[in-house]
């Protein structure tokens, strides 16, 4: 019988988490708890776009995205003009979080990263569109 969420094998490794909001949060798994809460160290989002700009502005902060939508605070989707700043990027943008807590009932997926094929990854040139929220 199972006695948690199965991820003692990746403590102190970088992994990456998708949340039910469509963020995909990666960072070193600090802990986590039966409630499959996780604590992520040295973390960033990456936040991905479709758009090509060739005048992109400068990069945007945590802080900016928190006045375009205080929601985003809290994990819930964020609304319509943060996502226009985050339109504006070239590639997908990486923002820095730090030590960062991310509650279980808002984890979609959490899988291990491999590290050398990230390094290898130029993500100023890569595009995607951001994941859809999972609705329930």
């Amino acid at each position: 019988m199972s006695t948690g969420p199965g991820l003692e094998s990746l403590v102190d490794q970088t992994i990456s988490v998708i949340t039910n909001d469509g963020r995909n949060i990666v960072g070193i798994l600090k802990g986590f708890d039966q409630a499959t809460n996780v604590i992520l160290d040295e973390s960033h989002e990456r936040v991905y776009s479709t758009k090509v700009e060739q005048d992109a502005t400068a990069p945007i902060s945590r802080v900016e995205l928190w006045k375009a939508g205080d929601k985003i605070k809290t994990g819930e989707y964020i609304n319509k003009e943060a996502a226009e700043l985050t339109s504006k990027i070239e590639g997908v943008q990486q923002l820095v979080l730090g030590l960062y807590i991310i509650r279980g009932d808002n984890i979609s997926v959490v899988g291990e990263l491999d590290e050398e094929l990230d390094a290898n990854l130029d993500l100023s040139k890569l595009r995607a569109h951001p994941l859809k929220p999972v609705i329930h």
